[in-house]
């Protein structure tokens, strides 16, 4: 039951903030939703978290399915095992997916990451998993296959949630994308109204680019301000989707400070902290007031905008074209982690079909 006097009940209830659990964890997630969580976001790294959280028992359940599928690949198997844990996740989010009619209440799933050079590979992978439960929102990357894909699975009636975006241009590119799809639904008298889009903007991985760029090309300014860097960028993007009448939600993630959980109480956006965070900001005894709207301050942008070209293609609507999404350093170190996390549970996978002698 939530606790109405903690930080982030707090922050729920006040306007239309809401929270969602950065886990599939289902320990966590449960807790999470204690706090007035109403939702969940997964990847290839959370997943594989939440595997090796439960280790004898989804290694159990892989050799159970290489008995039952012997023609199935590694990653085959995996990915069997990966929408499993999602499931498992999306049943504990079926009240909240109930009572806010498909708003909320949705568990992420991840396309996998080794398919992002193909637009339609992405989609029907990304219709498959939205086929698996009713409460499932799927994550395609936004990269130029990414937008394309994100469109067509949108007018497939697929929710979609952006990630691997990190920039204002990357988010807004998505935000139309999924304008379109919804448009291209109602267009054909198709139902958008229980559909829950989210384009996500991973904050803290937009900071940590811009710190490596800080000390790769020499900078010497107040370092605290690249703590606001991800800051910046989420009100921008917030305001271009209020300016544009986008439907989708701006949702954050990414946490690496507390920062990004107090300057965007008050919008209509998403919060998704990692577990880890929520305990600390329910922990803070910080008061929840709204600060969406409150600009952050002046010196602090300009000084990063003058002294970085990075920090101008995050925060500039057209900082970037979406051809160019692909080549920012956030976006390739994070497509390269997640095929990392792949590439683990492969090697899970292995382990338990040809046991080292």
């Amino acid at each position: 039951m939530t606790d109405p006097t903690t930080p982030l009940a707090k922050m729920t209830q006040r306007g239309p903030t809401v929270l969602w659990n950065d886990s599939a964890t289902p320990a966590e997630l449960a807790e999470s939703i204690s706090f007035g969580a109403v939702g969940a976001t997964c990847n290839p790294v959370i997943a594989l978290a939440a595997i090796k959280a439960d280790l004898p028992r989804w290694t159990a359940r892989i050799a159970e399915l290489g008995r039952q599928l012997p023609e199935a690949t590694e990653s085959q198997l995996g990915w069997k095992v990966v929408e499993e844990v999602s499931l498992d996740a999306a049943k504990l989010l079926e009240p909240a997916f109930e009572k806010h009619h498909g708003y909320n209440g949705r568990l992420s799933m991840q396309t996998d990451p080794r398919l992002a050079r193909s637009a339609k590979a992405l989609a029907d992978q990304a219709e498959h998993f939205s086929s698996l439960a009713k409460n499932i929102i799927v994550k395609i990357p936004a990269i130029a296959t990414g937008v394309e894909a994100i469109e067509d699975a949108t007018h497939r009636g697929v929710s979609v949630n952006v990630t691997v975006s990190f920039t204002v241009a990357q988010a807004v590119a998505a935000g139309e994308a999924i304008e379109r799809g919804l448009k291209r639904r109602e267009a054909e008298g198709l139902d958008v109204s229980t559909m829950g889009p989210v384009v996500t903007i991973m904050v803290g991985r937009l900071d940590d680019w811009l710190k490596i760029c800080y000390a790769k090309q020499g900078l010497c300014f107040d370092p605290g301000y690249l703590e606001w860097a991800g800051v910046a960028a989420v009100k921008k993007a917030y305001q271009e989707f209020q300016a544009r009448g986008l439907r989708a939600r701006v949702l954050v993630a990414a946490y690496r400070n507390a920062l990004q959980w107090t300057e965007f109480v008050g919008g209509n956006l998403v919060l998704s902290p990692p577990f880890a965070w929520q305990k600390r900001f329910q922990a803070s005894g910080i008061e929840p007031v709204d600060r969406i709207d409150v600009p952050v301050e002046p010196k602090i942008v300009e000084t990063m905008y003058e002294q970085m070209p990075d920090f101008r293609k995050a925060y500039d609507v057209d900082g970037m074209t979406v051809e160019q999404f692909a080549e920012f350093g956030a976006t390739r170190r994070t497509l390269r982690q997640f095929l990392g996390a792949d590439e683990e549970l492969d090697q899970i996978v292995r382990d338990v079909l040809i046991p080292a002698p």
